[in-house]
């Protein structure tokens, strides 16, 4: 298992269409992938689960990962991220 802090840079935070592009992003990985805020922790593959947690531009959260592909599904959440969530 490993995690990672990131700063949500999109002016929109994770509202609907962003979060969008980041459930499919992890969706595309196969380790579990959660999304810690404020110590609640949600499955990042769960639309609902992330919008529920009311991520804002400023914000900074934990990535933790727990599979195969761990390394990887945080690099790419992290890009995705860091771009503005434009994938």
């Amino acid at each position: 298992m490993t995690q990672r802090d990131i700063t949500i840079v999109n002016a929109g935070g994770l509202h609907a269409r962003p979060a969008t592009f980041f459930i499919q992003k992890a969706n595309s990985f196969k380790s579990s992938i959660w999304v810690v805020k404020d110590e609640r922790k949600v499955n990042a593959k769960s639309l609902l689960g992330v919008l529920s947690i009311g991520i804002a531009q400023g914000m900074t959260v934990t990535i933790v990962a727990d599979g195969d592909d761990e390394e990887a599904a945080l690099d790419g959440l992290e890009t995705l991220v860091t771009s503005g969530l434009a994938d």
